[in-house]
């Protein structure tokens, strides 16, 4: 009897097994698992159609990777940061020791990674293809989102000082904290006389809001930014490129959602179970 019991659950254990792990849909040939979207739902809190939806999305996404050969290595990665460094008038290590401050900079790297594939697959599947904006499309851009290229002249913070990190991580879960390895002074500061770090921290700090801890002056440093005021309009020659830019990055991303849509019509997309 116990022989037929421990039969009975072994093949229903199997059976289990198989149906979790079995073949859900293939997309051009490449498998999805029963398994593959239990884990996607559970992992992004989605629905079952839209997990699989997004699941199809990443394989076309990955095969036309492949197809067309598009590949970034470090040396890619490494020419981007240095880009980002030159555009904040910083200097690369000093840029790098920055962002290793205020995230994590392995995922930086990787983030940085995917942008430059996705924008090397727009360039491969787009090339030629799309309407290049003119000087008007970039005026015209520039005159209905002012907002965007405003900045502050004056800027008031409470800065923080510390040689205990911890203590400023705890201050800025609980801003009432009273701490002893705290040292804080209200600030005025101009933006004509930041240094390019501190320039960097507080105009991507919001107003009323704590920055990134950061190192200098072999200290820890925080901010709180109490007001942003004095607000000017970047002029349109300082900003004319980075438009041009925004413009035809809309314009491809409108191009790529069409041609996935059209991929997917026309894939080979089979739903076994």
């Amino acid at each position: 009897m116990k022989k037929i019991i421990v039969s009975v659950l072994f093949i229903t254990a199997t059976v289990y097994a198989e149906l979790v792990n079995g073949i859900a849909i293939t997309v051009n040939e490449e498998p999805i698992t029963l398994y593959d979207i239990d884990k996607e739902v559970k992992t992004k809190s989605i629905s079952k159609d839209q997990a699989v939806s997004q699941m199809i999305d990443a394989i076309l996404y990955k095969q036309e990777l492949s197809k067309n050969k598009i590949a970034v290595d470090m040396f890619d990665v490494d020419s981007y940061i240095e880009k980002l460094a030159a555009s904040n008038k910083m200097n690369v290590l000093d840029f790098k020791a920055l962002v290793r401050q205020q995230q994590n900079y392995e995922l930086f790297k990787e983030n940085i990674k995917k942008q430059l594939t996705h924008q090397k697959l727009i360039t491969k599947i787009a090339g030629g293809k799309l309407a290049i904006a003119t000087s008007e499309d970039v005026e015209i851009y520039f005159e209905n989102n002012k907002e965007q290229f405003q900045v502050a002249d004056t800027i008031e913070v409470v800065a923080y000082v510390s040689k205990n990190k911890q203590a400023l991580t705890e201050l800025k879960k609980n801003p009432m904290l009273q701490h002893p390895d705290i040292i804080s002074d209200t600030i005025v500061m101009k933006q004509n006389e930041l240094n390019p770090q501190t320039k960097y921290i507080l105009n991507s700090t919001p107003q009323r809001e704590f920055s990134a801890i950061f190192a200098q002056n072999k200290n820890y440093n925080m901010f709180y930014v109490t007001e942003k005021k004095d607000i000017t309009t970047i002029t349109f020659d300082d900003v004319k490129d980075k438009i041009f830019q925004t413009i035809m990055k809309t314009r491809e991303q409108a191009y790529l959602k069409e041609y996935f849509e059209t991929l997917k019509l026309t894939a080979d997309i089979r739903v076994l179970r």
